[in-house]
């Protein structure tokens, strides 16, 4: 199995890193991965500039490669330049914090998944819950563990998976899985206004406040609790039941 395995946190990131180790004991890996933090970056592509590549070493041995670009760019690159063949799986994380919710549409970790999906390929997203000290091997064994079963029980069917661990599933025993829906919650969207020391205000943005728990489980209600979760993802935005309701609309110009 020959995986292509990215991220948005840069090459050098502890979470790449640990995913990469425990990667390599089943599958043959390719890092192509973004040179510095491309965080919050969504799906967006170089088009207006070249884009610069190094090849990395660990130990004298190569690595990988370190791409000034996109999480997106990364994967282009890796599945037209670097991969020595079509890989049978895109891996993008292990991203530090969590990746739930709307932020799912604002996350370059998920974009290298999409972007890896677009071309027919079964392709996870990873990310652990944000902590100063994140013990990202441990979460890397984990990540393991849960891409190996998925890829055991899916279909033949590529498709998209979006894995978000909690720091609790990191301290449990036998900390569980919850397969669940993407929660739509609208949260994180204040500003805190400060000056600067020559009087003009600017603002920073804060988490507050925290997403409200629904009715339905979802991704933050389920990470709230202490479960792994994985969410099947899809990129056609299009909303379908509208189509054949619109199909009579007239626009006489």
């Amino acid at each position: 199995m020959l995986i292509l395995l990215t991220n948005d946190d840069g090459i050098y990131a502890p979470g790449i890193r640990a995913l990469e180790k425990e990667l390599r004991q089943i599958a043959e890996v390719v890092v192509v991965s973004p040179a510095v933090e491309q965080s919050g970056v969504g799906h967006s592509v170089t088009f207006l500039s070249p884009i610069v590549v190094r090849q990395e070493y660990a130990e004298e041995q190569p690595r990988g490669w370190a791409v000034e670009g996109s999480p997106a760019d990364c994967v282009k690159l890796g599945l037209f330049e670097f991969c020595p063949r079509r890989p049978d799986l895109v891996v993008s994380g292990i991203n530090g914090g969590l990746n739930a919710g709307i932020n799912v549409l604002y996350s370059g970790t998920v974009a290298a998944a999409i972007e890896g999906a677009f071309f027919g390929l079964t392709s996870v997203a990873v990310s652990l819950e944000y902590n100063e000290h994140a013990e990202f091997q441990k979460a890397a064994v984990l990540a393991r563990k849960v891409i190996l079963q998925i890829l055991e029980q899916k279909g033949p069917e590529p498709q998209l998976y979006n894995v978000n661990i909690p720091g609790a599933a990191l301290t449990d025993d036998k900390p569980e899985v919850k397969i669940v829906p993407m929660g739509l919650d609208r949260y994180g969207e204040a500003y805190e206004k400060r000056i600067d020391p020559r009087g003009r205000p600017y603002y920073w943005a804060t988490t507050d406040p925290p997403p409200r728990p629904g009715e339905t489980e979802t991704d933050l209600t389920a990470l709230s609790k202490g479960f792994v979760t994985i969410t099947p993802l899809d990129f056609d935005l299009t909303k379908h039941k509208y189509l054949t309701q619109m199909s009579s609309w007239k626009f006489p110009l």
